[in-house]
């Protein structure tokens, strides 16, 4: 796996909306103006926004292919040094038949954002590249009054200090979009998310000792659209990893989120995944109501009806559709701890 350059003061990222295009809507253009001056304020980076990122919601729709042109422009732009995604949404798989993978091996660099992001980060995975399952521009760079301290320094640690190593922390506070959620409008520019203390950190649903193995997975719901496509890797590319997931809560047309997760889980079941996958970390998911429900579904599913007591589970892990989210890299080397709860990339995430 090809891992891109870290990033410098001066260096230019690019912005695109490769799924839904919410940031060029007129009630969502500030949040754009915040993150634009929070990067180049804050962090000392130029901003460029990709020529059909800010052309809407109904537009993008009708256009994968524009989304997909400025993805490709962004890769074969060398000025570029990192591309951040706007936002997620629900049918980035439409872009597929217009990627180009060589353009994506031969220009590597950082490639971040979450959620239908999940979708673009399998296209990355299978040209070669490392991408980073972080934050998006609406969400994260653009939240309101700061960039909130978990966050920032997952982006720090892992773009512009990175070490040899690095450890996927326990946050230490949370904020359920059930308790709060912030609202995309003008008016609440001011209002910053409630940091409520959490003292549960990552909790081990089962496994004892350590495992190791590489990373690989997203956002849950999205593997619908990428199961039987060329994105998804074959039964030997999943031995041996370390399985990451994490759920939306969406709907995607069922009533039931719940039994969509299961039938998911059933799914990689089914071909063999959750029989050679080493590991299985899942991200806190948005509800604080469906907390202890995905915790159960999840340990129950794999423990009886996969039948794998022994694979190491971690729960509570900040990524995703969680608040605060840090960064998990695609294809690094990851290492669990079930005595001291930790997940530990065992290299360095850019160079």
């Amino acid at each position: 796996m090809l891992k891109p350059a870290r990033l410098r003061r001066g260096d230019k990222v690019a912005v695109v909306s490769l799924s839904k295009g919410m940031l060029g809507e007129e009630r969502f253009i500030h949040i754009l103006d915040i993150a634009r001056e929070r990067l180049e304020s804050e962090f000392g980076l130029e901003v460029k926004v990709m020529p059909n990122a800010l052309k809407g919601i109904s537009w993008l729709f009708d256009h994968p292919e524009a989304r997909a042109e400025d993805l490709m422009e962004a890769f074969r732009d060398n000025s570029v040094k990192a591309i951040i995604c706007a936002i997620g949404g629900d049918d980035t798989i439409r872009l597929l038949p217009y990627i180009d993978f060589e353009a994506i091996k031969n220009n590597p660099k950082i490639f971040m954002g979450f959620s239908d992001t999940t979708v673009n980060h399998f296209m990355m995975y299978k040209a070669g590249l490392v991408s980073y399952y972080g934050g998006s521009l609406m969400c994260n760079w653009g939240e309101y009054v700061e960039i909130n301290p978990y966050t920032e320094s997952a982006f720090k640690r892992a773009f512009f200090e990175p070490a040899s190593s690095f450890e996927i922390l326990p946050a230490g506070f949370e904020c359920f979009d059930d308790d709060q959620k912030v609202q995309w409008k003008k008016e609440c520019s001011g209002v910053i998310r409630e940091r409520i203390p959490d003292t549960k950190c990552h909790e081990v649903l089962q496994g004892a000792g350590k495992v190791s193995g590489r990373l690989l997975g997203g956002c849950i719901e999205t593997f619908v659209d990428i199961i039987g496509t060329s994105l998804w890797p074959d039964l030997e590319e999943w031995r041996g990893k370390i399985l990451f997931i994490e759920t939306s809560d969406s709907e995607r047309g069922n009533e039931y989120p719940e039994a969509l997760f299961v039938w998911i889980l059933r799914n990689l079941c089914s071909q063999g995944i959750l029989g050679v996958v080493n590991g299985i970390i899942m991200g806190k998911p948005p509800l604080r109501e469906k907390y202890e429900d995905y915790k159960k579904l999840l340990y129950d599913f794999v423990s009886d009806e996969a039948g794998r007591k022994d694979l190491p589970i971690f729960y509570n892990v900040n990524f995703g559709h969680a608040y605060p989210i840090g960064i998990v890299p695609y294809g690094l080397m990851c290492e669990l701890d079930c005595e001291k709860r930790s997940i530990s990339v065992t290299e360095a995430p850019t160079v």
